[in-house]
């Protein structure tokens, strides 16, 4: 019999961007009512431990740009709650974690 996987292995995970990305004509578009002192973050969603999903960004395997080139560290306090969950959960949750994050005054990018 094959071996079945939990409905729940996916996961959000949070980005901290560095203060350069500012530097980038999309992120800055993207952002028009980023609050002065607020973080710069990208918001993503994985099938991996979001450790290790970050490393592959930073390595360039299936990364996103932003966070290869400005990614310092995950911001776990602000994702940790919600993991694990099934994949159409992590879907709806990267975005609603997203505009959350927006509407709080932060830059982000969400893929």
């Amino acid at each position: 019999m094959p071996r079945r996987r939990p409905a729940h292995r996916y996961s959000v995970y949070v980005v901290e961007l560095a203060d350069a990305v500012w530097n980038e004509p999309s992120f800055r578009k993207a952002n028009p009512d980023h609050q002065l002192g607020k973080p710069f973050v990208y918001v993503g969603m994985t099938g991996l431990d979001p450790d290790l999903r970050f490393d592959k960004h930073k390595a360039g395997i299936q990364a996103n740009r932003f966070v290869r080139d400005y990614g310092v560290r995950l911001l776990p306090r602000l994702y940790e709650v919600y993991n694990p969950m099934p994949y159409d959960g992590a879907r709806e949750m990267e975005v609603e974690l997203a505009i959350g994050l927006r509407e709080a005054g932060y830059g982000v990018w969400q893929a």
